[in-house]
């Protein structure tokens, strides 16, 4: 490496688990601002805010690992194949929860239909983050993979 020049060697198995972290974390985060808000109007923009915050955060997740993670596994490790195709089901699945979950919230709904929401995600979500993080994080360890974490993985 010549001098001043930074080093593209990414753990992209840490990387992964911090970002599932801090999801899980948002995700969290907006359920409180629900058991919060079931009265308070602030309390009810705070929920806009950290769902929308939240909603764009796990696509921004996913689409970057469709887009540049799982494509560059598919070539190195091929026998994952099928489980990348899981995954990519999963993250679908999850986007048609997100637009419910964005719906309900834009049209103020009843906490008791948004924790439904929430609950519903926050099961696939961490299903999901369990799948992938067996599946995955052997692999991501020797990844060959020059990007930028935030583009892979999401802006959190």
């Amino acid at each position: 490496m010549r001098e001043g020049e930074k080093s593209r060697l990414v753990a992209w198995h840490r990387e992964l688990r911090d970002v599932h972290d801090r999801l899980r974390e948002a995700l969290a985060l907006t359920r409180q601002a629900l058991a919060a808000g079931k009265s308070a109007e602030p309390a009810t923009r705070d929920l806009l805010l950290f769902c929308h915050g939240f909603c764009a955060a796990l696509t921004a997740h996913h689409e970057g690992e469709d887009r540049e993670l799982f494509p560059a596994i598919a070539e190195q490790h091929p026998e994952l194949r099928e489980a990348l195709r899981y995954l990519r089901q999963d993250h679908s699945m999850m986007a048609h929860l997100l637009s419910g979950l964005q719906d309900a919230v834009t049209r103020a709904a009843p906490p008791a239909e948004l924790e439904r929401h929430l609950e519903g995600l926050a099961a696939i979500m961490e299903s999901h983050f369990r799948y992938e993080e067996r599946q995955l994080l052997t692999v991501l360890k020797t990844l060959d993979l020059d990007a930028d974490p935030g583009a892979v993985l999401g802006p959190l």
